[in-house]
């Protein structure tokens, strides 16, 4: 048995119909992100980058900017 492509447009229309196209789409993403979670966990590759080591930077001392009274 196999499935056509009105079958599958049907399909997909229903499901757009129940969930909603906002809700549809974070899933969507979400399901994506975890396929690539799972392929990289298979291959044992990573693409994180290392964690960024950030200075601290002096606070600078606030200068009044207001101007004097004639």
């Amino acid at each position: 048995m196999d499935i056509g492509a009105p079958e599958l447009i049907i399909v997909l229309l229903i499901v757009l119909l129940l969930f909603g196209p906002e809700r549809l789409g974070r899933t969507l993403g979400e399901l994506g992100k975890g396929v690539r979670s799972f392929r990289e966990g298979m291959s044992g590759k990573s693409d994180e980058k290392p964690a960024a080591t950030t200075e601290a930077k002096p606070e600078q001392p606030a200068t009044d900017v207001t101007k004097p009274s004639s």
